[in-house]
């Protein structure tokens, strides 16, 4: 069932380290991933690259988005300037199930420098095993938030 869509994974060299360490956690738990770079600890990278290639991808409606930097933020940022796709840096359990529930985000957002590895698998796991409430609150507010990206981008 995982395997029904791809989960495209990227980050710069700040959060390479644990881009592994979660693209084979997700293989392990048999998702189907494909890795978009960094393919190294290169600290001449810039995580705008990695985080508009793994945004693309998802605005092209291929599948979902984890992007991992320093921080979480600047590849949030990026991401989110793609039309399409709602970000989110999620630092605990309750926005990552909150963030997909509420806001239907597509794209995962990670700080590699703030979480342990083990709150980061947590993290994703539960993002992933979350879904949209489709409650007409929410989809008002996902609604006005594609109107206001139709208008603006």
């Amino acid at each position: 069932m995982r395997k029904q869509f791809k989960v495209f994974i990227g980050s710069d060299h700040a959060g390479f380290k644990l881009k592994e360490i979660i693209k084979k956690y997700l293989d392990k738990c048999g998702y189907n991933v494909e890795d978009l770079g960094n393919y190294s600890l290169d600290p001449n990278d810039d995580y705008p690259d990695f985080a508009k290639k793994v945004a693309l991808a998802v605005a092209k409606g291929k599948g979902l988005g984890i992007i991992i930097c320093d921080s979480g933020v600047g590849v949030c940022i990026v991401a989110n300037k793609i039309k399409g796709v709602r970000a989110v840096n999620a630092y605990n359990l309750k926005i990552a199930k909150a963030s997909r529930e509420h806001n239907h985000t597509n794209v995962l957002c990670l700080g590699q420098k703030y979480l342990t590895v083990n709150l980061a698998k947590r993290i994703v796991r539960t993002w992933l095993n979350s879904s949209f409430d489709l409650a007409p609150r929410h989809c008002r507010r996902v609604d006005k938030i594609k109107k206001i990206e139709q208008e603006n981008l």
